[in-house]
This record gives C-alpha cells, structure tokens and sequence, in this order.
C-alpha cells in the first residue's frame, strides 16, 4: 500500500499548492472510517480507495479529486454520513463523494434497468463536475484489476462487459487513452480469455524472432530525422490483445496482416515540425497505401490530435508512426485531466471536446426511460469515426455506418426532424446511404415534413434515433387520443349523457391520469374500457346495472337446467354437463361459424372454429375433439368478440373515422394494437364486440367501404 507521506509527496511533486492537511486528514479519516473491514482478495479494504487514489496522481488531478477518492466509498460502506464528510472537508469535497457514492450503490445489479438508471445518474453528476468521472473510472479501473477474485463467473463477466460498453468508451471520450485501453484489455480477458491468450503467445514469439529490432529502428529513425535538422522522442508502443483482436475481427484479416502491432510515437517542437517530420519520412521509406490519418487538422472528437501513417521503415518492418507536439502528447497521454480548467467546478460544456456530453444530455431529455438511454448512448459513443463536412467546410464526425438522417440530426435537431433529402458530394442519394469519410453532405429539408418511423431502421446515432422515437411516440399517443375520445363519447351516448371534458377532469384521480387527454390515450390504447369512466363518472350506472342483473331463484333455477353450458345468451350443444368451456382466443369463434370443442386437462372444454389452424396438434387425438353447436337463446341478449387485421392510411383522422364506422355499424371496440408502422400505412389488429357473425361481416364491409382503411379481413390467428 501507498504510505500517508508517499500519497502527499506524489501530489506536491505536480501541485506545490495542493491542500496537505486535507490530504493527510482524508487517508486518515478513511483508514479509521473502513477499520478492519476486508476485499475479497483479503487485503484490507482501505487498500482500494488509496489505490484509486495513486491511478488518479498518475493524471496530476487536484487534491479535492484525490481527496474523493480517499473517502468515495465511505458513505456506502462504512457509518459515515455525508453530513460528517461536508463539515471536515467542506462542501466541495461533500459534493464529489456524492456524486461518486450515488453512482455506486446501484452498480454491481444485474438488473439492465438499475445499470441503465445508474448510467443516466453518471452522465448528469459528470455534466456537472467531470472530476466525479474522474474518480469513477479509476475505481473502476482498480477494481477490474482485481477483478479475479470475485469468485462467481458470471459476475464477473457481467462486470467485464458493463467496463467494456460503458466505462472503457467514456475513458476514450474524455481522452485518457491510456486507462481506457488497460480497460478494454482487462474486460477482454474475462470476455475471452483464449483469444487473449492466443494473441498473447504471438507478441511473445515476435519478440523473441525480433530481439534488438525496436532499438535499431528507433536509433535509424533518430538519426535520418536528426539528419534534417528535427530533433525527436522516439518512443516503441506495443498494441494491446484487444485492440489487435478487434482489429482483426471488424478487417476479416490474419495476425500476419497486421501493420501496427508496433507503434512508433515521435515527439516534436512544433505542428510545422510534425508535417516536416512526416514527409521526411515518405521521402526516406516507402509508404503503406490507405494508413494516412491527419488527426492534426481534424482533431477526435475527444481533442486527440496526431498524425498517423505507415511505413516500411528501418530493418524492413512494416511499422506505423504517430507523429506529435509535447502539447498534444500530454493531451493524448491524459485526457481532459491535462486541461486544468474541470477544476473550477464543472466544464466548459462549450470546448468541442465536450459536444458528446451535450449531445448525451440531449438523448437524456427525448429518451423514453433509462433503458432506452442507455440503448442510444451505447450507439453515441462508437470509436470508430467518419468524418464528413456540410457546404461550409464545417467538420462532422459520425459513427461509422452513419447516413444523412444521422448527420442532419448532429447539425440540429430541426435540421432532422425537417429533412426530406440529401446531396452527397453533389449528387442525390437515399436517405439510408452510409457516409464515408471526406463526404460533402449537403440536407434538404422542408417545414412539411416530420420524421418517418422507417428511419429508425437505418439509421446509427443515438441522438436521432432517440429524436425519432420521441416523435413516433407522441405520434402514436395523438391517434390513441383520438380513438380514446371516439370511444368515450360513444360509451357516453350509449347512457343518454354528453360527454364533456369536465365530467373526465373529475375522475382523472380515479384512473390516476394527469389530465383528460391522457385519460383519452389511455382508452383508446385498451388500457381502459369506455364503460368504466362512464361508471367513474355516473357511480350509479354501475348500481342500477347490477340491480337489474339480479335474476329471482326460480328463474335461475329455470335457466340451469336448460343448458349447463350457457353463457352469454348462447347455448353449446353437445357439451358434456356441468364441464366448463371457453371460447379459444385464437380464432374467437362467433355464433353462425362452424365449430368444434376440444377438451383440455384442467381447462374443460375450448370452443374453437372448425378450420383454426392451432387444431393441427390434436389431429391424431380424436378422443379429444367433441361435436358441438350454437343453439340461440332469444331471452337474452349476447356479445361476443371478433378480430378483425386492418391496413389504414397514416392521415391525421383514420382512427377517427375508423372508430366512426364501428360505432354506426353498432359494433363497439373493446381492444386496439398497432403492430406495424410505415410512412404511408400502418397495421392493427382491433377486437370488435359483435352479436354474430353476419354482424361481424356487416360491420368489415362497412369499413371496406371507408376511404382512410385500405384492407380489412377478419383475424384468424
């Protein structure tokens, strides 16, 4: 463990100014605060916070993170109070390791919801201080380097796969390459470990094939460099297994065809030196095709800037070269901790490093719940970049895959809400064309159009699919209101009163809805029956009505012995008495079809139409089907359900027109679902309360007939 006066003089070492006496203060309070308590290594548990603490000097943070660190998890883990933490160390402190502890209490779940919930807590705590990040990552970091003594493998493979989609990219964004590589490469020893291994074994075998080749290459290149008058670190970077496994899996290629198992950073003075460098270097060695990258001009969108190229270079090895200033070494070595202004409290969300957050707070605002969040964040995050430019020569950068739809919604939202199409280069392309890097993209748009659920398919981002969904959404809950309102106001009618919204408002406690119009929705999605907000609203409906089902002994004593198997008004022949039946919910048999019962152990008898598909299973057991009938019973009246599939035009009014002609046709909805969605159509599937089957056919040939619904046929599955 590091010792008390080892933590300090590591900090003082890169901040002479740092606070020493809340240094000294935390590693004791936080020692004393964990006491006896042990990991599952057996090492005492005071040993993590203070190893979180050492990873986080080795960024040269301020000593309120490491401060943090000392004591993050001591809230959760100990008697400690936040209360006690804000009057020792102040209110800054107090904030951090609640930002962090609040992170924390929910991270090792297995539940998606709780991660994705945890997650949506880590983007708003960092968008207001990146230091709780900071923090996070290193616990994160140390915990996965210890992650070998959990003993249960699944959790830690789950553990190794939350680092990998989660953690190791926010490291990549906020530019600490260095942790998030050791990240990666620690997951994907869990996730799989044979072909870590296996990699592994290769580094081993070139090493020793190629002894003594990184000190020749790096003295050649010091000297033709130092030759033309640039003087140069040159330091050797050997790839991870990760980066070389995913390397080979996303490129379909062999270890062998790898260039850049080795690396070769060469440090300059100046950005006039890096250029210089680097045609000095195509001059004197012939140069790999298609390994340029000038990330210099167009920085990652973390900040990252350097030139990249390949070569056959010194002693014939095929090797890439990263070319850089000081600056922008430490800026790649460090990430936003070498911009010294997240110190101030918060982040200058303003940098163009930080635009990614801004965008991750935008997907916050529009996505449904935290699994959705997490979903499109997931997307947002992609490493892997395209990077195109709109008419201006403004840059973009995208995810790789990405289409038009993707860039409009990176240039503004209303930009892609209002787009109808694009110009790639000059030339109009498809909505769903995949960028490529150096495109000119050029968005047309109009004030008439509004997003397609089509392009929820195609398209890459999180934010513009979080945007898509959002108006497919509120789309979808203004056709549910239309129907809903439809329904009320027939249900409404049907007991001699008008509807009005004043007679909803005075129920919306009843149903628990926050205003009329979600109280609408929530009927027109069948979540609610028209009947039971009439009977809210007139509580004597219901009263009167179960009055006059009250039926005197002899008449149901009567009504027994004609039919064990009535229900509804309908009498089955051929039942056997006192078995009970039901109708199948696959085919909803009406009176007038051609039916059949088949008996069921436990269920009694499921009444289903003769030519049902789900009857093939029974084919070869005749012992269960039995020969039944409708017999009519006129005392009583009956209802009964149909489904029917429909195709309708997606026109503002088609649910409301579609509900209006159900309703003349004396038809009544009872359910409604949306299963597929397009520009121009969409499909549902609604049960109709009929009486028969020719009320049934009466009522589809009514809807035939009805301009907004293009196809409709009865249901039978």
């Amino acid at each position: 463990m590091i010792r008390q006066f080892e933590l300090v003089e590591r900090v003082k070492a890169y901040d002479p100014g740092a606070d020493e006496d809340a240094l000294n203060r935390g590693y004791v309070f936080a020692m004393k605060a964990h006491g006896s308590q042990k990991r599952a290594s057996g090492d005492p548990y005071f040993s993590h916070p203070l190893e979180v603490a050492g990873i986080l000097t080795r960024y040269k943070v301020d000593s309120a993170s490491i401060v943090t660190a000392l004591l993050h998890d001591t809230i959760e883990d100990t008697d400690t109070k936040l209360e006690d933490i804000q009057d020792q160390f102040g209110e800054e402190v107090g904030r951090l390791v609640d930002g962090v502890t609040k992170l924390t209490r929910i991270e090792f779940q297995s539940d998606q919801a709780q991660q994705a919930e945890n997650f949506r807590k880590l983007v708003l705590a960092m968008s207001e201080d990146i230091r709780v990040l900071l923090v996070k990552l290193a616990d994160r970091l140390h915990n996965m380097r210890t992650i070998q003594y959990i003993s249960k493998p699944e959790k830690r493979r789950r553990i190794a796969m939350e680092t990998m989609d989660i953690y190791a990219p926010l490291a990549e964004r906020i530019g600490m390459q260095k942790m998030k590589t050791e990240l990666e490469d620690l997951s994907f020893g869990e996730i799989n470990p044979d072909a870590r291994k296996s990699i592994l074994k290769r580094f081993e075998f070139l090493r020793d094939q190629g002894e003594g080749v990184i000190g020749k290459v790096i003295a050649e290149l010091s000297r033709v460099l130092a030759d033309n008058g640039i003087d140069a670190e040159i330091h050797s970077r050997e790839k991870t297994p990760y980066s070389v496994w995913r390397k080979m899996q996303r490129n379909d290629i062999g270890f062998e065809q790898l260039s850049d198992i080795m690396a070769f950073r060469v440090v300059v003075g100046s950005t006039e030196e890096c250029y210089r460098t680097l045609g000095i270097a195509h001059g004197a060695y012939p140069v790999v095709p298609s390994r340029f990258k000038d990330y210099i001009s167009t920085p990652k969108p973390n900040g990252y800037q350097s030139l990249h190229t390949g070569i056959f270079g010194p002693e014939q090895q095929r090797i890439e070269l990263q070319i850089r200033t000081r600056e922008m070494h430490e800026i790649a070595e460090h990430g936003v901790a070498a911009h010294w202004n997240y110190k101030q409290g918060g982040v200058d969300k303003e940098r163009p490093e930080y635009h990614w957050l801004r965008e991750l707070l935008d997907i916050l605002e529009h996505a449904a719940g935290p699994e959705e969040f997490l979903e499109h964040t997931k997307l947002e995050m992609f490493d892997d970049q395209v990077f195109s430019f709109t008419p201006r020569g403004d840059l973009i950068n995208l995810p790789r895959g990405a289409t038009p739809i993707d860039f409009a919604y990176k240039v503004h939202s209303e930009v892609g809400d209002r787009c109808v199409g694009a110009k790639i280069n000059g030339r109009m392309m498809p909505l769903r064309s995949e960028l490529r890097n150096g495109d000119q993209v050029e968005i047309i748009t109009s004030k008439a159009q509004t997003p397609s659920p089509t392009w929820d398919k195609f398209v890459v981002t999180g934010k513009a699919r979080s945007r898509i969904r959002r108006f497919v959404r509120m789309q979808e809950r203004s056709q549910y209101e239309q129907l809903g309102r439809s329904i009320l106001q027939r249900a409404f009618r049907d007991e001699g009163y008008e509807y009005t919204k004043k007679a909803l408002l005075d129920v919306l406690d009843v149903f628990n809805q926050p205003s009329p119009e979600d109280l609408c929705s929530q009927v027109g999605a069948g979540h609610l029956t028209g009947r039971e907000v009439v009977e809210a609203v007139f509580p004597g409906i219901k009263k009167k009505r179960e009055d006059e089902n009250i039926v005197p002994i002899s008449q149901a004593q009567k009504k027994q012995a004609k039919d064990k198997g009535a229900e509804d008004g309908i009498s089955i022949k051929g039942l056997i008495p006192g078995m009970a039946m039901h109708y199948a919910s696959c085919c909803h048999p009406l009176p007038g079809d051609r039916i059949v019962g088949i008996v069921t152990t436990g269920k009694g008898v499921t009444i289903h139409t003769i030519d049902c598909d789900t009857l093939e299973p029974y084919s070869d057991m005749p012992e269960r089907w039995l020969d039944v009938s409708w017999q009519m019973d006129g005392e009583i009246p009956n209802i009964h359900v149909g489904r029917v599939h429909l195709t309708v035009l997606n026109v503002p009014g088609s649910l409301g027109d579609l509900s209006t002609v159900i309703a003349k046709n004396e038809g009544n909805i009872s359910n409604l679902k949306i299963t597929n969605r397009s520009t121009d159509f969409f499909d549902m599937l609604i049960d109709v309360e009929v009486r028969d089957v020719k009320h049934l056919t009466d009522v589809i040939a009514a809807l035939r007939a009805t301009p907004a619904i293009n196809s409709v046929e009865r249901a039978k599955g």
